[in-house]
């Protein structure tokens, strides 16, 4: 559901997406390491690589395929690069589906509809030798992408959906969620959320911490039951809401107009602000996230053109490129020690930090199939999700 800087909101009108199998341990299975095992098509992967074909058919977010690094890619391979932007999740799972592209940068959200859907290949992690030990540990085997022991992205980059507040309004540092949660909080009428129905995990974050006799575990594995709180709370939160953004510059306006003094955000557009008084915190109930990766088409007309742009992209100075340009943690470690200016990026967005990315759940579809290990219930899916949502703001 994202839609990256320059993108317009989206609508939200998916159809649902149930898994048969089972999941592994709650262990195995969790949101920040694991990955996930359930029963999915059987698409074949790219064993060796052949000669290049003349282009390649790219899915992107805003600021992922800019001239500055695919023309030289162009120049190194002869594979031209066709890029289409895309502004939400759902825009990228339908074009994908269409079978015309060969690469999607998919986020979590989007990336098990399209491993279920056999819409994408598993990803032959020896064909691309710049997936090393250079790749942050937590962005390799997550449950989102690791299917049944398979890869089926490769990193690019990723972000924590963070509380951002006007420091001249919010005097003093948030330390928990409740300001924007709760009724009583002092910045009612002034507060700002997500427009996605996977902010309901934002919900279940904060559930997490504070009714704990819910038994969530992993805001993305929720009963029926589980997800009635969740909803609940959201129909809460929204008598306090000045309103909602999935547009990113809409959410930079907000705040710069002052109509929005607290709310949910991310790192980068806090920057955009350019302005101090803007500030922002991860609460120590945690947050949401997401984690971006390159997903091959299994249908996929440029496999050696596809292969070669995944390894191209991450090397250590493009995918820094990549990261500085859209604003988030590169998912090659090794740009962070090219200049003092990478440095610099890879601080501002905790690059390395692993500690702190422990604390941040990553988007993940909702499957049937509950991905915190229960199996004596059947968790709701993202079409429920859906229409759950819809049901928020009246």
């Amino acid at each position: 559901m994202k839609g990256k800087i320059s993108a317009a909101a989206a609508g939200f009108a998916v159809a649902a997406l149930a898994l048969s199998g089972c999941a592994g341990t709650a262990e195995d299975t969790d949101a920040h390491a694991g990955g996930l095992s359930i029963d999915v098509p059987d698409v074949p992967m790219m064993e060796e690589k052949g000669e290049f074909e003349d282009h390649v058919d790219i899915i992107a977010w805003s600021g992922f395929v800019e001239p500055a690094w695919a023309d030289a890619f162009t120049e190194e391979t002869g594979c031209k690069v066709n890029r289409r932007v895309a502004g939400t999740s759902d825009e990228m799972v339908q074009l994908m589906r269409t079978g015309d592209y060969d690469l999607v940068s998919a986020s979590g959200d989007a990336s098990l509809r399209l491993i279920a859907g056999g819409d994408v290949a598993p990803v032959n992690l020896d064909l691309i030798p710049n997936f090393g030990d250079d790749i942050v540990e937590g962005m390799k085997g997550q449950v989102y992408d690791t299917i049944n022991g398979k890869s089926y992205g490769i990193p690019i980059g990723r972000g924590a959906n963070i509380l951002q507040y006007n420091s001249d309004v919010v005097t003093e540092e948030p330390t928990s969620w409740d300001v924007a949660w709760e009724t009583d909080s002092p910045y009612a009428g002034k507060i700002i959320g997500y427009d996605a129905p996977i902010y309901i995990a934002d919900a279940a974050v904060y559930l997490m911490a504070h009714e704990p006799d819910l038994g969530i575990t992993n805001p993305y594995a929720l009963d029926e039951e589980q997800l009635a709180a969740a909803i609940d709370l959201l129909k809460q939160q929204n008598e306090i809401v000045s309103e909602y953004w999935a547009d990113p510059a809409a959410q930079v306006t907000s705040f710069v107009g002052g109509t929005t003094v607290l709310g949910t955000s991310w790192e980068v557009l806090r920057k955009l602000t350019e302005d101090e008084k803007f500030k922002s915190v991860l609460p120590e109930e945690g947050s949401t996230g997401w984690s971006d990766a390159w997903l091959i088409s299994s249908q996929s007309e440029s496999p050696n053109c596809a292969y070669e742009w995944m390894n191209y992209t991450s090397a250590p100075e493009v995918n820094g490129a990549i990261a500085m340009n859209f604003g988030m943690a590169p998912a090659n470690a090794a740009f962070c020690e090219t200049s003092d200016e990478a440095k610099a990026h890879c601080d501002y967005f905790n690059a390395t930090d692993e500690e702190y990315f422990k604390k941040v759940w990553f988007w993940t579809t909702p499957i049937e199939q509950c991905v915190d290990g229960r199996t004596d219930v059947t968790c709701t899916n993202f079409q429920q999700w859906t229409d759950a949502w819809l049901t928020v703001k009246g």
